[in-house]
């Protein structure tokens, strides 16, 4: 505790430094910057603004209040990391619960940080820190690892080297994407698992996805329940594909029998229609709604 306190003692008098314009820090080579970079120190917190690259978008009242309680207790153990944007101006690349706890306490300063970084270089740290918390819900996480590929240009295999993460684990968060919103809100909202948002992406409709949805809620179906599901769906899909194919007895025409429709329609000016099986058999029916019209067609198919 003592080497804490010796350490926030020094911190308040790094911040003094950095009040004076004299002492601007703007780059890492700059005069001051050795002493100021990469130290703890006490900065005021109206100097510092949030992070508009901050991936986080959910954050709990209720647990922000009890954060605040405990830094009443206990002070500020683990200090924020701002990023210097100008004279006395920073900006969060870490830590937004604690600044919002310590604001909500009407404090005045908050131990931090300070980094040189750009803004793709903040966006980066800012994404990195928050994939490695524990209390992300898989929506957020896999939004993460988008923006880093969108927005840093990075690919699954470099992203992967970047978290420490398997290539697999986060082509799966990323694949959570493709659910409908809805059921993407409710994984935010924890009604869901990752386990069970899996089962559902393998439903390519969107409205299937939901049916199975609602059942999930209503009957507080398990992981395990869902993957079934899953699977007596597609099941079921190709089941019922099969019977009506066997009902109509309609089948994708061949090549040949698409081609010889339209030249024999174009001939004899009615819509023919041509029946054929898998071994090129079949028959052709030629509509006439009169005596008049039977023998034109007549006369086109014999010539007499």
């Amino acid at each position: 505790m003592a080497k804490a306190t010796k350490k926030q003692a020094l911190g308040r008098g790094l911040s003094a430094l950095l009040k004076d314009p004299e002492n601007d820090i703007n780059t890492a080579t700059d005069k001051n910057a050795d002493k100021v970079v990469g130290n703890i120190i006490e900065l005021d917190l109206e100097h510092i603004e949030v992070n508009p690259f901050q991936p986080r978008s959910n954050f709990n009242d209720e647990s922000i209040k009890e954060l605040a309680t405990s830094i009443k207790e206990l002070g500020v153990i683990q200090p924020i990391t701002v990023r210097k944007l100008g004279f006395n101006e920073y900006q969060l690349v870490s830590g937004e619960r604690r600044f919002r706890a310590s604001k909500l306490l009407g404090l005045e300063t908050i131990p931090a940080y300070i980094r040189i970084a750009n803004d793709q270089e903040s966006l980066e740290m800012a994404l990195v820190e928050n994939i490695q918390r524990q209390d992300l819900d898989p929506i957020e996480i896999a939004l993460s690892y988008q923006r880093l590929i969108d927005e840093i240009n990075l690919t699954q295999e470099k992203l992967s080297d970047r978290v420490g993460k398997k290539r697999s684990t986060i082509a799966n968060y990323l694949r959570l994407l493709k659910l409908d919103p809805i059921i993407q809100t409710g994984m935010r909202d924890g009604f869901l698992s990752m386990g069970h948002g899996r089962a559902l992406v393998n439903i390519d409709k969107k409205q299937d996805q939901l049916a199975l949805y609602e059942k999930i809620i209503t009957n507080n179906l398990s992981v395990r329940d869902t993957e079934s599901a899953v699977k007596s769906y597609h099941t079921d899909a190709s089941d019922k594909s099969s019977k009506e194919v066997k009902k109509t007895g309609k089948k994708d025409p061949a090549v040949f029998v698409r081609k010889g429709i339209k030249e024999l329609t174009d001939a004899l000016s009615v819509k023919v229609d041509i029946k054929a099986s898998d071994k090129a058999q079949g028959k052709i029916t030629i509509p006439f709604k009169s005596q008049e019209e039977f023998d034109r067609i007549k006369k086109l198919i014999t010539g007499a």
